[in-house]
């Protein structure tokens, strides 16, 4: 069932810090971190994301979908029955990915179903813009919450740069 409360306005910043990767000989400090700009660019401009959910048997299942990241939060559609809804229904942890995994964005959350109406109207328009894909076929269903939109609030982030690996690699946490 929808989740009653509203999508909340736009997030702080989080805050930066080292990711802990035992082994990896990561540079002490602060220094070369990933601005959280970096992060929020990549997130806005992804076309595909992964997402991994938990099944009820405690095996991650992880799939494609499209999505916006709007606001600090990861909004996506699927159906009701699909696997991943299903999953979401028992646990509301995931992770979600970007699909650029030179540059990759990895963001650890929980994902809630939108029960704002105005914030399904507005996750349509920017949908359809975005993958110039028509959700009219869908739209009613959406809107009188059929169908599930989540918004996946992230816990923590971390930020990879093949190109810099070892002194950008960054943790986020919100």
């Amino acid at each position: 069932m929808p989740v009653a409360t509203k999508v909340p306005a736009k997030r702080l910043r989080p805050k930066a810090s080292r990711p802990h990767m035992p082994g990896y000989g990561l540079p002490k400090g602060n220094k070369g971190l990933l601005p959280w700009k970096w992060a929020d660019d990549r997130l806005k401009k992804s076309h595909n994301y992964w997402i991994t959910t938990v099944k009820p048997d405690s095996s991650p299942h992880t799939m494609v979908v499209w999505g916006l990241w709007l606001d600090g939060e990861f909004l996506f559609s699927t159906g009701r029955r699909s696997r991943k809804a299903r999953n979401l229904a028992e646990n509301q942890r995931c992770v979600v990915s970007t699909e650029k995994a030179n540059e990759a964005v990895i963001l650890e959350g929980v994902a809630e179903e939108v029960a704002d109406v105005a914030l399904r109207r507005k996750f349509l328009a920017l949908y359809e813009r975005k993958y110039a894909w028509d959700m009219s076929s869908f739209e009613e269903d959406i809107l009188s919450l059929k169908e599930p939109i989540y918004a996946v609030r992230p816990a923590v982030a971390f930020g990879l740069d093949e190109k810099k690996f070892l002194e950008a690699a960054t943790r986020w946490r919100f």
